[in-house]
This record gives C-alpha cells, structure tokens and sequence, in this order.
C-alpha cells in the first residue's frame, strides 16, 4: 500500500471514533498498560535490571558465596516456557497496540517505527534470554538494550493513543 493511501485512509481517524469505542479503547489502553508495567516491576524484582542480576536469574548464583538469595540455573522447560509464553503474548499485546497506533495522527515514519519495533525487540529480548541461558553471557546486554527499546515504544504508543482518544483533534 503507498505511504500516501495509508495516511489518507488510517492517519487520524482515531479522532472520529465513536464515544464508545474511545471509551473501550481508553479502557482497553489503561488495563494493559497496568499489566505491562507491573512485569516490569516483577522483573525489576527479580533481576534488578542490571546485566549480573539478569545473569543470575537465568544461570543462577550458586557459587556466589556472598548472595543474599540463591538462585539455581534455570531448567530447559522453564526456559522454553518463559520463551513462548512472552512471545506468544508480547506479540499479541504489540500487535493491538499497533492496529490501534495506526488509527492516529502521526509522522508516518515514526508511527512505522513504533509498530514493528516492539517485534523485533521481542524477539532480541527473549532470544538473548534464551542464548543467555545457553552460555552466551554477552547476550545480557542485547537483552537490556532490546528490552529497553520495547518498554520505550510501548510506552510512547500508549501515550500518544491516550493523548489522541482523550483530547480533541488540534486544527491548523
């Protein structure tokens, strides 16, 4: 589809959603985003969001004399569950996040960017998760880095979503 039939037909029509739809959309937008950043809570418990702590969480800390927590390698069906499970769900969660994005009123290269974004990131995080665990230990700062892209677009998509559904539509 050419860039200018895209913008002519998606670009800015979340504004002309019914009140109805903004109103699931809003919902939809805020649960989501709840969950979303309550996992990152849950990982920054777990692994301190550091590259030692996302180390340890993953190949354990049992010859560490001086942890405060024992953590064990984790097993191939833990990893392998952990792995498909986030990015069965990450990908659901981007790709409504994405269709919704769509619908805004947006540079058409950075709405672009947004939406695939946080598929390859996806990929990066919980690939790097999974080649961590299988001894690449360099593999914990791609993890860091792709993680941290995919917190920062879905965070800027949520807001620019919630921004267009909440606000009126600026004229020129």
């Amino acid at each position: 589809m050419k860039k200018e039939s895209y913008n002519m037909q998606l670009n800015g029509l979340i504004y002309t959603f019914p009140k109805e739809l903004k109103a699931l959309l809003i919902a939809f937008i805020m649960v989501l985003s709840i969950g979303f950043f309550t996992g990152l809570l849950f990982v920054n418990d777990t692994s301190s969001v550091n590259p030692k702590g996302i180390e340890e969480q993953y190949l354990g800390n049992e010859n560490d004399e001086q942890a405060t927590e024992m953590k064990f390698k984790k097993s191939e069906k833990q990893m392998l569950n952990i792995v498909h499970s986030h990015i069965l769900s990450m990908a659901l969660i981007f790709f409504l996040l994405g269709l919704i994005l769509a619908t805004t009123q947006l540079n058409y290269k950075l709405k672009l960017v947004l939406m695939v974004e946080p598929f390859l990131s996806v990929i990066f995080t919980f690939g790097g998760l999974y080649l961590l665990w299988k001894g690449i230990t360099w593999m914990k700062y791609i993890v860091m880095i792709s993680g941290t892209l995919m917190t920062l677009s879905y965070s800027v998509s949520a807001f620019i979503i919630l921004k267009q559904l909440l606000l009126p539509k600026k004229t020129k």
